[in-house]
């Protein structure tokens, strides 16, 4: 597939390393010639430097046979104009821009859907990073919550505690302690290495393990893994921008939300469209401040501002006051892995929601979900399988029978409105929704192929 990606930062840069390596022929488009040169030294791709809503910026670039245009740079504005013009005058599929804007989200049907602005898909970082921060609140003690099969079915992260009622035991165990419950451990992550998931493999304590359910049945599988954390109540969010609002807009009915915002104004007309939360206008990273606000009380400290290191200091130092649980957001993907597990619980990068989002429109087949996972190591993927016996690879076949690359596990299929999860007798039918589990992303071509179905496939 021939790609073009305008904006070469945090996003267009992590976006063109998950996709040159699996027989895509991208271009990076970008005003700066050092970051370009940067992506070039370390990726196989080409980059042209210029505007890419510049006509003939997009024409060096090879819009004119190019199958996709992704514009992500942090201008909204730039983003349409370059679908525009890559739509106009040279006529190109697909086009995705990143829009951050909520005055645009609010009237995308009225200017988006009649192709009036030519944008064939949207990605909203701060709704996806509002969406995720929302699950993990859903589900205490989680670290990574994703949905498939439109919230039917869920795959959860969770690190294993000494406690936990199936540490020092067998996978094969968890039949005997939830005899009415259906789950599937996709992968377990052992100091960092993945292993594979086997009935005799004993779970031990700091496993992250990932395991697929359905989303009625989380806690209960949660709870066989740690002691299982009560609900959250008491909720202080710092920062009061699109995120911030958000979060505190969808918790306020059900928590008790506090949050901090360093601008006055802004701090003003949030506490104005508010019903439930209380506002205060201050810095997150005040200690008094936090004192008076009761943080030893929070039991989730979340620190949302545009700034990573005034982020991790707040948290820190809610956690050092007796906050029970912090989340961080944090931009510098270099950083995640530096805090995360110590004063901060869990760091949240609006880069890795971006990035599926935006995959799930880049996969080929009729790939409907895609999750980027531990930093961009695995993916979850959920596919469509189409055809009949004559004509796929996975239709009419047991998941024991299916070809599948190293390192992957097909975790549940959703049948209509069943839930099945799978075993190694389960037989793939048409219009399944299948979730898989990518230990290595870099097999996602092979998967890809299984679910093309083709007139000339004969088993």
């Amino acid at each position: 597939m021939k790609i073009i990606i305008v904006g070469a930062g945090q996003v267009g840069g992590t976006l063109a390393e998950n996709l040159v390596g699996e027989k895509n022929e991208i271009t990076v488009i970008d005003s700066d010639y050092d970051v370009l040169r940067n992506l070039q030294d370390r990726l196989d791709l080409q980059v042209i430097s210029g505007y890419g809503s510049h006509p003939d910026v997009l024409k060096k670039a090879g819009a004119e046979d190019a199958d996709m245009l992704i514009a992500v740079t942090n201008s909204d504005e730039s983003n349409m104009l370059a679908c525009q013009i890559a739509h106009t005058l040279f006529k190109t599929p697909t086009k995705i821009a990143r829009i951050r804007s909520g005055q645009y989200l609010a009237y995308q049907e009225q200017l988006f859907k009649h192709s009036d602005i030519p944008v064939n898909h949207m990605i909203a970082p701060e709704q996806l990073v509002t969406q995720s921060i929302k699950r993990l609140i859903d589900y205490p003690g989680a670290l990574q919550v994703v949905e498939f099969a439109d919230g039917k079915v869920s795959l959860v992260a969770v690190k294993a505690y000494y406690g936990g009622l199936l540490v020092g035991h067998a996978l094969s165990a968890l039949k005997e302690h939830m005899p009415n419950v259906e789950t599937r451990v996709a992968a377990i992550y052992r100091r960092g290495r993945p292993i594979r998931p086997l009935g005799t493999t004993v779970i031990e304590a700091d496993d992250e393990v990932f395991f697929i359910a359905a989303t009625k049945h989380i806690r209960a599988v949660m709870s066989e893994l740690q002691k299982l954390e009560s609900s959250y109540k008491r909720i202080m969010i710092a920062g009061g921008g699109l995120i911030g609002a958000g979060l505190a807009t969808q918790l306020e009915e059900k928590h008790k939300v506090k949050l901090i915002e360093f601008n006055q104004e802004r701090a003003k007309y949030l506490s104005s469209n508010l019903k439930k939360a209380t506002v205060f206008c201050g810095d997150a990273s005040d200690q008094e401040l936090l004192n008076e606000e009761q943080v030893e009380q929070t039991d989730v400290f979340i620190a949302v501002t545009n700034d990573d290191e005034a982020n991790i200091m707040s948290a820190m130092l809610a956690k050092r006051m007796g906050a029970k649980k912090t989340m961080v957001l944090i931009q510098r993907s270099a950083y995640v892995d530096l805090v995360q597990g110590g004063e901060v619980d869990i760091a949240v990068s609006p880069q890795q929601a971006t990035i599926s989002a935006l995959l799930t429109h880049v996969r080929r087949g009729d790939i409907v979900n895609v999750y980027s996972l531990r930093r961009g190591a695995a993916e979850a993927i959920e596919a469509i399988a189409h055809g009949d016996e004559h004509t796929s690879k996975v239709v009419g076949k047991a998941i024991n029978d299916i070809r599948l690359p190293p390192g992957t596990t097909i975790g549940a299929v959703v049948r209509k409105d069943e839930v099945i999860i799978a075993h190694g007798d389960t037989v793939i039918e048409a219009d399944d929704h299948v979730i898989l589990f990518l230990v290595d992303k870099k097999y996602i071509d092979h998967v890809e192929k299984l679910f093309q179905p083709s007139a000339f496939f004969f088993g």
